[in-house]
């Protein structure tokens, strides 16, 4: 039995599309799609998820985990940044999403393609 509308994209396919943004820096709206990534709407919407299923905290969590075992870290040099500390007048801070999840123009989503 056919299921209606498209597959799903893999995930694997969006991560290489969200790495292609994050590393040309161009626009989700402006994601080459011959390139086999598919849209950049369909990778912006796949990676809010993964970081509000806190995918990317986990993986963080688990590299640090790692790389301390092995003795790879060197915690002479490391920094703890203001916004990850919680503060007894304000409560828990948090940032809301991540500057590179802001495309250009619109809060929610890349601008769509005009006819």
């Amino acid at each position: 039995m056919k299921t209606p509308g498209p597959l799903p994209v893999p995930d694997r396919q969006c991560l290489q599309g969200i790495l292609y943004v994050l590393h040309t820096g161009i626009g989700w709206e402006d994601l080459p799609q011959e390139l086999g990534f598919r849209s950049g709407m369909t990778c912006w919407r796949r990676i809010k998820r993964w970081i509000n299923a806190g995918v990317f905290d986990d993986l963080h969590r688990i590299l640090l985990a790692q790389l301390n075992a092995a003795n790879e870290i060197d915690w002479s040099r490391a920094v703890i940044h203001g916004s990850h500390i919680d503060t007894k007048k304000r409560g828990s801070r948090t940032l809301s999403s991540p500057p590179f999840l802001a495309p250009r123009e619109r809060s929610r989503g890349p601008r769509a393609r005009r006819r």
